[in-house]
């Protein structure tokens, strides 16, 4: 396997000259002293970072960002302004729908055509052809003008051409966001695969799908590099800047668990450990949360699939807070939200809370039917409603349990099918 990156860049830039008027563009080109009629926007600023090979990693970040900008330039549809930038292998890439294909050629004929561009003689795209139509699987309409295709079927073909090219690197922009359920699943379990042997980097807002498939991720904002680490963590901050807030430490001690009781007591309820990640103002805070089987009452983080169970959790008004909304995310160990409640969905009106007081709130439920494995609660307290509402409190991963199996044969999966009938059919 080579050493070299894959991808590397080394401060680069790409700045775009914005005018006021077109005539200010002619002025500027023919006036002496090089006076300027101009602003220079930088949809790129002095980003460096390198990807190794089979690496697969996301690029994050609001729209208008410049995310796009990158890839083009990595790519090499873009010419950086400053900076160094070297790619070692071939790349396939998906940018927005349209790029690579003409709109008046039909399918087969797109196919033809990308393949060329990659360097594939027609004889070499002949053997990939059944291939590709496998995967994009939208019939008689490889005969029609791409012009007429929906969305959906032209991703279908443009996936189905980009990784049947053979490429070193893969480059995706969001472009699977418009197909349908079945068809993005088919096209992540071909990225798993080509996660192996292959280079991939793509763009999604989708966090879950970054945490999922992703080993680093890249937080680009204005142009800049935010941050380049774990997708968990950046996944984490980057929901909390879109929110408006920002991630600070909660610096409430840790305490050790005390002995289970037959009831709980706002004494026994277990303080918030220092250093987690907590989203909000801060006008009231999460201070504690405990987790209980529902039947004994007792204090647990081992659970089985669809045991009855209670959450409680604390709270601590810095301010008064009017309306207030207590809820919970359960997570999965990649920090995707497998299950979300609160008291405005549960029908139930909360008094307001008065500076410095504290309160305690409860739910009761019975657990998903969970597959085994680690999971989490992250517990929120906000004011308004759902629609409109401000995040006071939301602490990542403050509980974290075990689901543990009931079965004697233990499958693959997140969740656990229950009162499954098989039968024969004669």
């Amino acid at each position: 396997m080579s050493t070299q990156p894959s991808i590397s860049l080394d401060h680069i830039s790409k700045i775009y000259k914005l005018y006021d008027k077109p005539t200010d563009r002619l002025k500027e080109a023919i006036l002496p002293f090089g006076r300027k009629f101009h602003k220079d926007f930088h949809a790129i600023r002095d980003v460096s970072f390198s990807i190794a090979p089979n690496e697969t990693v996301g690029i994050i970040g609001k729209n208008g960002s410049g995310k796009s900008t990158l890839l083009k330039m990595i790519t090499g549809v873009l010419t950086p302004t400053s900076g160094n930038m070297k790619v070692n292998g071939s790349i396939s890439a998906l940018l927005e729908l349209g790029a690579g294909f003409n709109a008046e050629y039909t399918g087969l004929e797109n196919i033809y055509l990308n393949g060329t561009i990659s360097g594939f003689s027609r004889a070499q795209m002949d053997e990939k052809l059944d291939n590709i139509l496998s995967f994009a699987d939208i019939g008689d309409f490889i005969h029609q003008p791409v012009k007429i295709y929906s969305s959906g079927m032209f991703v279908r073909l443009a996936f189905a051409v980009a990784i049947n090219v053979e490429p070193d690197i893969l480059i995706v922009d969001e472009a699977l966001s418009v197909g349908d359920m079945r068809f993005q699943q088919k096209c992540f379990r071909k990225i798993e695969e080509m996660k192996q042997s292959k280079t991939v980097l793509f763009v999604s807002h989708d966090m879950a799908t970054i945490t999922n498939y992703c080993d680093r991720a890249i937080w680009i904002n204005e142009g800049e590099l935010l941050e380049d680490g774990l997708p968990s963590e950046l996944a984490k901050r980057y929901q909390a800047f879109m929110m408006g807030s920002r991630i600070t430490k909660s610096s409430i001690a840790a305490t050790t668990n005390k002995e289970a009781t037959p009831a709980i007591a706002q004494d026994d309820i277990d303080a918030i450990p220092a250093n987690l990640d907590v989203l909000g103002d801060n006008k009231a805070r999460i201070t504690g949360i405990t987790m209980l089987d529902a039947v004994t009452n007792e204090k647990t983080a081992l659970f089985y699939p669809a045991q009855a169970v209670r959450v409680i959790i604390k709270v601590a008004a810095n301010e008064q807070i009017e309306n207030p909304i207590i809820g919970l995310s359960i997570k999965d160990r990649l920090g995707n939200i497998v299950a979300e409640c609160n008291s405005e969905t549960s029908y139930s009106e909360v008094a307001e809370l008065d500076v410095e007081q504290t309160a305690s709130y409860s739910f009761s439920f019975d657990l998903p039917h969970l597959n085994k494995g680690t999971y989490t609660i992250s517990p929120a307290i906000a004011s308004g409603t759902l629609e409109e509402h401000t995040q006071h409190s939301w602490v990542h991963d403050a509980f974290v349990f075990q689901v543990l199996s009931n079965r004697k044969n233990a499958l693959q999966g997140l969740l656990v099918l229950d009162h499954v009938e098989f039968n024969q059919i004669q």
